[in-house]
C-alpha cells in the first residue's frame, strides 16, 4: 500500500498531515496491514525529522505561487509550476500510489494534477473557515473532504464532505500537567501569559507584546515565541527596555519551541495570545483560556473568521488587528486574569470545541480508500 501526503509552504499545511502520518502506522500496525509506504510529496521537506520519524519519504517537486499582488512573480513562477507539473506526473507515475491526501496550498498542485491525470483517488482536507482555492479546485474530483469548521463545509459537495476537526499531532496534542514551572524556573503563583507566535513569529504581536512589557511584568509571567528571524531584534529591545527592571528574569524569549517546550509552556499559561491559524486547536485540545488576534489579510479572510468561529464557542476573546494596541492589549489579559469564572468557562469550551479523533478518521479514510484501489 503507498498513500502519498502533499500541501505545504507553512506549518499549517505541514504538521496535520504528520498527524494522518502518524494515525496511517497506527491503524497500520493494529489491522495488520503490512507494507505501508508513504510519501511526501512538496517543493521543501519543511521538517526533515518529523518525516524520517514517521518514515515517510520526501519527493521534491518545484511548485510557483499565485500571488494577487505580484503579477511580475507570478509570470515567472508559471514556469516553476510547468515544470512542477511534469517533474509531479513522473514522480507519481513512478511510485502510483493508491490515494493522495491533500492539505492544499500552492506546493499541493503538482501532486493533485498528476493524481487527477492517473485516476488516483484524492483526500482533501481543509484547515480553515474559508477554503482555500486549491482545495476548492481539487474538490471537483477529490473523493472526500475533510474540514476542520462546519461552515467550510458548506463551500464543498455535500455528499462527499464530512466535519472532522483538525488533525494535531500526539506530541503536542496534550499540555503538561506535572513540571512545567521548573521547565521555565518561573513561579506557580504568578499568572502565566505564553505568545505562541506559531514557526514564523509574528511581528506585530512581538511590538505591542514589546511595548506592554514593563507593565506586564509587574503582574504576569510572559512566554514568548517570537519566531526565529524576529528573535535577535526582540532580545535587543527587551533588553533595553527592562535592563533595571526588578521582574526581568519573568520574560522568557524563545525564537521557536519544540514539541517538550510548547507542552510545557501550554500547562504553565493562563492565558495563550495566538494568531488565528491551526494553532486554535491546540490550544482548544490544552483547554487554555485565549485571546485570538487574527491576521487582516489572509487568504479569504480566513484567519478572521476562524478567530470568530472560536470565540462564538465562547473558547477565547478576539482582538482584530486594527484595534491592535499595547493599552487595549493590556486592557484584555487583565480583565481576563481578574475573572476567574469567566477562565473557568474559556477552559471548558475550549476543551468541548476540540476534536481530538481527526488525524484517526481520515487516516481510516485513507487506508479504506487505498484498499479499495489496490484491488
Amino acid at each position: 500500500m503507498k498513500i502519498l501526503l502533499t500541501g505545504g509552504g507553512t506549518g499549517g499545511h505541514f504538521y496535520p498531515l504528520i498527524a494522518i502520518a502518524e494515525e496511517i502506522n497506527k491503524v497500520a500496525e493494529k489491522e495488520k496491514i503490512v507494507d505501508v509506504k508513504m510519501f511526501y510529496m512538496s517543493d521543501s521537506p519543511y521538517d526533515q525529522r518529523m518525516l524520517f520519524e514517521n518514515g515517510i519519504t520526501f519527493v521534491n517537486v518545484p511548485a510557483g505561487k499565485m500571488r494577487l499582488d505580484n503579477p511580475i512573480k507570478n509570470f515567472f513562477d508559471m514556469f516553476k509550476t510547468a515544470t512542477g507539473v511534469l517533474y509531479g506526473l513522473i514522480q507519481l507515475f513512478g511510485i502510483y500510489p493508491d490515494v493522495v491526501i491533500s492539505k492544499g496550498g500552492y506546493a499541493a498542485f503538482p501532486a493533485v494534477f498528476a493524481a487527477k491525470l492517473l485516476r488516483i483517488p484524492v483526500i482533501v482536507h481543509e484547515s480553515d473557515s474559508s477554503a482555500g482555492r486549491m482545495n476548492l479546485w481539487t474538490a471537483k474530483f477529490a473523493k472526500r473532504i475533510a474540514v476542520s469548521y462546519p461552515e467550510a463545509g458548506e463551500q464543498f459537495p455535500k455528499d462527499k464532505t464530512a466535519w472532522v476537526g483538525q488533525p494535531v499531532r500526539k506530541e503536542v496534542s496534550q499540555a503538561a500537567t506535572t513540571g512545567m514551572f521548573e521547565f521555565f524556573k518561573l513561579s506557580p503563583d504568578v499568572q502565566t501569559i505564553f505568545i505562541e507566535g506559531g514557526s514564523q513569529g509574528a511581528e506585530m504581536i512581538n511590538n505591542v507584546i514589546i511595548e506592554a512589557l514593563p507593565e506586564l511584568l509587574s503582574k504576569y509571567q510572559v512566554i514568548h515565541q517570537t519566531g526565529p528571524k524576529n528573535f535577535d531584534e526582540v532580545v535587543l529591545r527587551a533588553n533595553l527596555l527592562l535592563e533595571k527592571n526588578p521582574y526581568k528574569a519573568r520574560y522568557l524569549p524563545y525564537p521557536y519551541m519544540n514539541n517538550l517546550a510548547t507542552k510545557m509552556a501550554a500547562g504553565a499559561a493562563t492565558i495563550i495570545i495566538s494568531r488565528a491559524g491551526s494553532t486554535i486547536f491546540e490550544i482548544a485540545l490544552w483547554g487554555v483560556p485565549s485571546i485570538i488576534i487574527p491576521i487582516t489579510n489572509s487568504n479569504g479572510d480566513h484567519q478572521r473568521k476562524n478567530a470568530f468561529n472560536y470565540a462564538r464557542a465562547c473558547a477565547c476573546d478576539v482582538v482584530e488587528e486594527a484595534n491592535l494596541s499595547t493599552h487595549v492589549l493590556i486592557a484584555e489579559i487583565d480583565k481576563l486574569m481578574n475573572n476567574p469564572d469567566r477562565l473557568a468557562q474559556m477552559k471548558q469550551k475550549a476543551r468541548a470545541f476540540a476534536t481530538p479523533d481527526a488525524a484517526n478518521k481520515i487516516a481510516k479514510e485513507a487506508i479504506d480508500t487505498a484498499l479499495a484501489h489496490e484491488a
